[in-house]
C-alpha cells in the first residue's frame, strides 16, 4: 500500500504544527477529502460540534479516519511535550527546605509564603502524577509489545484454561451427585427450580457490595484521549474497521470494537435464547452464580445441601485480560474478535470493555453510546473525549425510538397472570421486601389494564372495549388517571433491574409451560378468573412437583405469525422506565381498539435533546456525519440548541461530490406531456388523469434511459393503486415492452432475491440487444430499498420521485410532536416549527431515496422529481448541495425530455469514444 501525505495550510488552531497539516492517506485523496479532513481537524481542535455531510462515493469513512486520527496523533504529541516541560520545571525547583524563607511572626508577607508553599506542592503533585501515568503507559506498551512478539503466550494460556475447565467439570459432577438428596419435608423444588427464586433484596438505601474481582491496576487505569466512532448497524461498523485496516494508521492505532451480547456471546447455551433481553439477563445471572461461589458460609453455620448453579465457562478474569491485550495489539472487527475469543475460551464482550481505557479508537453501535445506562454499564467515559456519529441522518428518530416504548393489553394481562402464579408457588420462600415490590408491580399491571378498559381476572381477548379511539396524556395526567401516582416508579424500576425478576419469571414460565404456547385463535373460550388459574396450579402442585404446569396465559402473535417469546414483563419494564421521564418531555398514548388485548399504551419521547445533552456537555468535540444530512435545521434546533448548546459552538460542512457536474442531471418536472400540472397532494393524486400523466412521463423516460430506472412512490398503498390503474388502461403493458417491471417486496427476506433478478435482467439486456433496454423497479419511500441499497451504474441510470412523501399529519404522534415544537421552538421565516418538521421529514426521505444513485466517481444518472412543489425555493434549499447546484426546474415536459435524451446520448458517445480502461 502506497502512503500518500497531504499537506493543508493551517490557520488559527491551538495545536501549533508546522506550516501545514500532514494527513497520511492510503492513496492520493480527492480535493474534497482534503477539505473534509482539514475542517474536521479544525472542529476537533476547537472543541466544536460539527455537522458534516459527504455524499456516498466520496470516501467519507477514510476522511473521518485519517482526519480524526491525525488530530489525535498531534494532540498526543503536544501533550507529551507539555508533560516533559512540566517535569523539567519541577526538577529546576530548589529541593531544599523552605524554612529559611519563612518571614518573622506577624510579618505582612505571610500570605506570599503560603501561596509559594501551595504552588510548590501543586508542582510536585503534577510531577508525580505525570511520572505515574508515564510508568503505567510504559508498562502497558511493554505488555502489548511482548504479545506482538510472542504469539505463543495465548496458546499456553488456552491450554491452561482447558485444564481448568476439565477440573471444573469434574467438580460440578461431584457436587451434583452430592446435591441429589432431599430438600426437606416442605414444598420440595424440582431440579433447576432454585435458580428461579428471587434473592433477598436489600432496602433501597442500603448498598450491598458483592465479592470483588481480582485486584488489578488496569481496572483503575486512566482513560487515554480517544475517539468514539458509532454507526447504526453491525455491518456498517465492520465496514469502518476494514477501512481502518486499510489506512496508514492500521499498525499504530489501538482499536476496540464493542457490540451487544447478542453479537459477541460465545456461550452457545446463552446464544440460543435468541432475544437481546434474555441473553443479557442470562449472562448477568451466570456472572452472579460465579460470584456466589466465592462467598463462603460462616464458620459454625450448618451448610444446606444446595444445588450447584451454573457459571459461564468463558467468564474468566485472567483469560479476559489476556484477550483484552490481544484486542489492543491488532485491529480486529467483531467477527475476528469473536473467532479469537473462541480459541482463547474467553468472553469477548467483557474483554473488549476492559480494553476501552487504553484504546485510542472505540467503534460501537448507536445504542451503546446514546443510551445512558448502557453507556455507563459498558464503562464508557465521555469526559473530554471525541465522539463521531456516522450515518446520522436519522439520529433524532434513533434517540426518540430508543427512549419510547409500547405495551399491549395482552402483554399486561399475561405478565399479571404469570407473576401472580409465580408468587403463589414461591410465597413461603420469598422475603418481605420481594413480596412488597411484587405486590406493587401487580397493582401497576392491574391499573394499566383498567385504563385499557379491561380486567386482569378475565381473558383480555374476550373483553371488547366500550369505545375505540386514541387519547394523549402528559406523564403526570396518566399517573393520576391510572391511580398509580402514589407508587415510587424509580424504586420499582431499580428493583426490577437488580432482582432480574423478568428473567426469573421467564424461567418459571419456560419450565412449567414452555415458551411457545398461545391461545387457540378460533376456539371460543370461557374467561378464566385469576383465582381459578391459581387454584388449578395449586391442585397440580399437590399432585407432584413434576406435574406442575402454568395454565395458558394470553399471548399475542408477532407480525410474521410466529408466537412471541413468553416474556412480557421485560417489555413492561421499559414502559415503566419511560414513565420516569420529566413530565414535559413525553406523552402517553392510550389506544383503544377491538379488545383489551389489542389495545395498547405507548410512551412517546418528544424531547430527544434531553438525552443527548450529557454527550454534548461531557465531550471535547462531537461530529455528526452522514452522506445526506440535509435539511440540517432539525439537528440544530431539536438536538443541539434544545440541549443548551450555543450556536457559536456549532459548525457545518458540506462537500460536493467527486463526480464532474456533467455526470448528474437533476430535474424538477412541473407539468406532464399533456401539460397537466403535476401535484400529488392527497386531494389530487388519486385522480385518474394524474395517474395517467405519471404513466406517460415514465413511458417517455423508458424510451431514452438505458439500463435501470428506479421509481419511488410515497407509499405501498399508492404504488398498488397506480399499478392497478395502469394495468386497466394498458399502460403497464406498454412500459413492460421497454423495461421488465419489478416491484419492491414487503418482506425483507425477499429483497435480495428481487435485487438479484433486477440486476441480472439489466445485465442480460445490455448484452443481448433485444427490445428490452433494461428494467423498471417500483420502490417505496422509507421502504426496504430507499436506504442502504446501492443502485450504481446501470442499476440506477434514472431515479424518479413521484410526488412529495409527506408524513401522515393526522397521526396523533406527529400532531403531538408538532404541537410540542410549536410551543418550544421559534418560527423559521414565519413558518411554525411544527410545519418545518413536516417539510424536513419529507425532504429527508426524498434525499435518502434519490441518493441511491451516483455511487462513485465515474457514475452518472438523472434524477427526476415529479411535482411542481419541488420548485419552491424553500424546498429546493433542502436538497443536498451537490444535487441542488445542478438542479434544473422545467415547467414544460418537452424541455425536460429533451434534456434527458441529450444527457444519455452524450454519455453513449463518450463511452464509445473513451472506453473504460
Amino acid at each position: 500500500m502506497h502512503r500518500h501525505v497531504c499537506f493543508i495550510p493551517y490557520k488559527g488552531m491551538d495545536i501549533q504544527p508546522p506550516e501545514a497539516i500532514e494527513f497520511p492517506f492510503p492513496y492520493q485523496p480527492y480535493p474534497i477529502q482534503e477539505q473534509f479532513m482539514t475542517e474536521l481537524y479544525r472542529a476537533l481542535d476547537a472543541g466544536k460540534v460539527g455537522i458534516f455531510e459527504s455524499p456516498t462515493g466520496t470516501g467519507k469513512s477514510l476522511s473521518l479516519i485519517c482526519g480524526a486520527l491525525t488530530w489525535l496523533r498531534d494532540f498526543e504529541e503536544k501533550k507529551q511535550k507539555e508533560e516533559a516541560e512540566a517535569l523539567r520545571a519541577g526538577d529546576e525547583e530548589p529541593s531544599g527546605e523552605s524554612g529559611s524563607d519563612v518571614p518573622p511572626a506577624g510579618a505582612a508577607k505571610e500570605p506570599d509564603w503560603i501561596s509559594q508553599f501551595v504552588q510548590k506542592k501543586e508542582q510536585m503533585d503534577t510531577k508525580n502524577r505525570i511520572k505515574e501515568e508515564q510508568i503505567r503507559r510504559k508498562k502497558r506498551e511493554e505488555r502489548l509489545e511482548q504479545i506482538r512478539r510472542n504469539v505463543q503466550l495465548k496458546f499456553a494460556s488456552k491450554r491452561k484454561r482447558e485444564e481448568e475447565d476439565e477440573t471444573m467439570r469434574l467438580l460440578q459432577l461431584s457436587q451434583q451427585m452430592l446435591a441429589s438428596g432431599d430438600l426437606g419435608p416442605e414444598q420440595a423444588l424440582d431440579h433447576g427450580e432454585e435458580e428461579l427464586l428471587l434473592a433477598e433484596y436489600e432496602s433501597d438505601e442500603e448498598t450491598k457490595k458483592g465479592p470483588e474481582m481480582e485486584d488489578d491496576d488496569d481496572l483503575e487505569e486512566e482513560h487515554v484521549t480517544k475517539v468514539y466512532y458509532c454507526s447504526r448497524t453491525h455491518s456498517q461498523l465492520s465496514q469502518f474497521v476494514h477501512e481502518v485496516q486499510k489506512s496508514p494508521f492500521c499498525k499504530q492505532i489501538k482499536l476496540v470494537s464493542l457490540g451487544s451480547r447478542q453479537n459477541m456471546c460465545v456461550n452457545d447455551d446463552v446464544r440460543r435464547l435468541g432475544t437481546v433481553q434474555l441473553i443479557n439477563d442470562r449472562c448477568m445471572e451466570l456472572q452472579k452464580n460465579k460470584s456466589d461461589k466465592k462467598i463462603e458460609e460462616p464458620e459454625g453455620k450448618k451448610k444446606k445441601k444446595k444445588e450447584s448453579r451454573l457459571a459461564c465457562p468463558y467468564y474468566s478474569y485472567e483469560q479476559m485480560q489476556l484477550l483484552r491485550d490481544e484486542v489492543l495489539v491488532e485491529v480486529k472487527d467483531i467477527e475476528q474478535l469473536v473467532s479469537v475469543a473462541r480459541e482463547a475460551k474467553a468472553c469477548p464482550y467483557y474483554a473488549s470493555r476492559y480494553a476501552i481505557p487504553a484504546a485510542q479508537l472505540v467503534v460501537l453501535p448507536y445504542q451503546t453510546l446514546l443510551h445512558e445506562s448502557t453507556r455507563q454499564a459498558s464503562g464508557i467515559k465521555l469526559k473530554d473525549q471525541v465522539v463521531i456519529i456516522d450515518e446520522a441522518h436519522n439520529l433524532i428518530d434513533t434517540i426518540t425510538c430508543m427512549y419510547s416504548s409500547q405495551v399491549s393489553g395482552s402483554q399486561l394481562c399475561q405478565a399479571h397472570s404469570q407473576l401472580a402464579q409465580y408468587t403463589e408457588r414461591y410465597r413461603s420462600r420469598l422475603k418481605a421486601k420481594n413480596l412488597m415490590y411484587i405486590k406493587q408491580i401487580l397493582y401497576l399491571l392491574e391499573k394499566f389494564v383498567e385504563v385499557l378498559g379491561g380486567n386482569v381476572k378475565q381473558n383480555p381477548n374476550l373483553q371488547p372495549v366500550s369505545k375505540e379511539g386514541t387519547s394523549l396524556k402528559s406523564i403526570n395526567d396518566f399517573l393520576f388517571h391510572s391511580q398509580i401516582d402514589n407508587i415510587n416508579l424509580f424504586k420499582v424500576q431499580k428493583y426490577c433491574a437488580k432482582s432480574m425478576i423478568s428473567r426469573k419469571l421467564f424461567g418459571f414460565v419456560e419450565k412449567f409451560r414452555g415458551t411457545e404456547v398461545a391461545l387457540p385463535s378460533h376456539e371460543s373460550q370461557k374467561p378464566k378468573g385469576l383465582q381459578q388459574f391459581l387454584q388449578d396450579l395449586s391442585q397440580r402442585t399437590r399432585g407432584g412437583a413434576a406435574a406442575a404446569s402454568v395454565p395458558e396465559a394470553p399471548q399475542e402473535n408477532g407480525d410474521n405469525g410466529q408466537v412471541r417469546t413468553a416474556s412480557p414483563l421485560m417489555q413492561i419494564e421499559g414502559f415503566l422506565a419511560s414513565l420516569t421521564n420529566t413530565n414535559q418531555d413525553g406523552r402517553v398514548i392510550v389506544q383503544l381498539q377491538g379488545t383489551a388485548a389489542q389495545s395498547s399504551l405507548k410512551f412517546l419521547m418528544l424531547n430527544p435533546a434531553v438525552h443527548f445533552a450529557e454527550v454534548l456537555r461531557d465531550c471535547r468535540a462531537v461530529i455528526i456525519a452522514g452522506g445526506t444530512m440535509q435539511p440540517v435545521s432539525d439537528f440544530k434546533q431539536q438536538l443541539l440548541i434544545s440541549a443548551g448548546l450555543s450556536e457559536d459552538r456549532i459548525v457545518e460542512f458540506s462537500c460536493g461530490h467527486v463526480i464532474p457536474p456533467e455526470n448528474i442531471l437533476p430535474i424538477v418536472l412541473c407539468n406532464g406531456p399533456t401539460n397537466l400540472q403535476l401535484e400529488f397532494t392527497y386531494q389530487k393524486r388519486d385522480l385518474p388523469e394524474m395517474m395517467d400523466e405519471t404513466g406517460r412521463v415514465l413511458t417517455n423516460l423508458c424510451n431514452v434511459v438505458p439500463g435501470g430506472i428506479v421509481c419511488f412512490f410515497p407509499s405501498y398503498e399508492y404504488q398498488k393503486k397506480v399499478q392497478g390503474h395502469w394495468e386497466k388502461t394498458g399502460l403497464l403493458k406498454r412500459l413492460a415492452a421497454k423495461k421488465k417491471i419489478y416491484q419492491e417486496p414487503k418482506k425483507a427476506s425477499q429483497v435480495d432475491q428481487v435485487l438479484a433478478e433486477y440486476s441480472r435482467c439489466i445485465k442480460n439486456c445490455g448484452q443481448s440487444g433485444g427490445p428490452l433496454t433494461g428494467a423498471l423497479l417500483f420502490s417505496v419511500v422509507g421502504g426496504k430499498m430507499s436506504e442502504g441499497i446501492n443502485f450504481s451504474d446501470d442499476l440506477g441510470r434514472c431515479v424518479v420521485m413521484v410526488g412529495m412523501p409527506y408524513p401522515n399529519v393526522r397521526s396523533p404522534e406527529l400532531q403531538e410532536k408538532m404541537s410540542y415544537l410549536d410551543h418550544t421552538l421559534p418560527k423559521t421565516n414565519g413558518v411554525s416549527a411544527g410545519r418545518v418538521l413536516v417539510e424536513n421529514l419529507c425532504m429527508k426521505a426524498v434525499n435518502q431515496s434519490i441518493g441511491r444513485a451516483i455511487r462513485h466517481r465515474g457514475d452518472y444518472a438523472s434524477i427526476v422529481l415529479l411535482d411542481h412543489r419541488y420548485s419552491r425555493p424553500a424546498i429546493l434549499g433542502k436538497l443536498p448541495q451537490w444535487i441542488r447546484s445542478s438542479t434544473q426546474v422545467k415547467p414544460a415536459f418537452g424541455a425536460a425530455f429533451a434534456a434527458v435524451r441529450k444527457f444519455f446520448q452524450q454519455k453513449k458517445v463518450n463511452s464509445v469514444s473513451s472506453p473504460e480502461r
